[in-house]
């Protein structure tokens, strides 16, 4: 039976992602056609917590961020996916609703790859599916982490953590390591539990103590060995 094309881009991107990297080309394409590209702007709700899910989101280019809104109206950020990223695996396989938000923070490219699709190659390929068991867990080692760090890490060991996470872009220059933030720096407090307020603090407290420049979204470590074991 003949299988419908799709845009080579989409084949390609689906192709050097981990998961798929190791599927034969006709895999590939399988998997491609139950695959939409989707163009969003920023400010764009891709679905709203308790939204039936119906297959997993991978991030072409752009930045998504998954919260909640407590009972009193505030956003905790969860997380912030950005290019190459994907998320939503875990509540596919669960068949249950979203247990968060999904907000488009910059204009950004999508694929959403149909649940459907995942399933039938989990039935035909073993090896595809210990794939997306690895993702999972790196995932869920990455949410011990995070626990972790807010309840046995002070502020300021969680922002130095946050500008030295290696999954940042990095411009070395000058001696210097150039670290751009990924969202606004209220997005970030959110995301590492602490208040904007006391976010703006210890980047101030970085600053004073000369271990980096702030301007805007831009952070410049002066001395990365100092800020690695800045106790403040």
């Amino acid at each position: 039976m003949a299988v419908l094309s799709t845009p080579l881009k989409t084949q390609a991107f689906l192709r050097n992602l981990p998961l798929f990297r190791e599927l034969a080309d006709e895999e590939i394409e399988l998997v491609a056609v139950g695959t939409r590209e989707l163009r969003v702007k920023r400010g764009d709700i891709l679905f709203q917590k308790g939204d039936p899910s119906r297959g997993f989101h991978i991030v072409v280019y752009g930045q998504v961020k998954l919260m909640l809104i407590t009972p009193q109206g505030d956003e905790k950020v969860i997380e912030i996916m950005g290019a190459g990223q994907s998320f939503g695996e875990a509540i596919m396989f669960m068949d249950k609703p979203y247990p968060v938000t999904a907000e488009v923070l910059v204009d950004s490219m999508l694929l959403h790859v149909a649940k459907d699709v995942v399933f039938e190659e989990i039935d035909r390929d073993p090896v595809f599916a210990r794939r997306m068991i690895a993702g999972l867990s790196r995932r869920l080692h990455h949410l011990i982490i995070d626990v972790e760090s807010y309840l046995m890490r002070s502020a300021t060991q969680r922002v130095i953590g946050y500008l030295l996470r290696p999954d940042h872009e990095h411009d070395e220059s000058g001696g210097q390591t150039l670290v751009t933030l990924p969202a606004s720096k209220s997005v970030i407090a959110s995301r590492l539990n602490i208040t904007p307020e006391h976010f703006s603090r210890v980047l101030h407290e970085l600053t004073e103590a000369r271990l980096i420049e702030v301007a805007g979204r831009s952070v410049s470590i002066l001395d990365m060995e100092k800020l690695r074991s800045f106790e403040g």
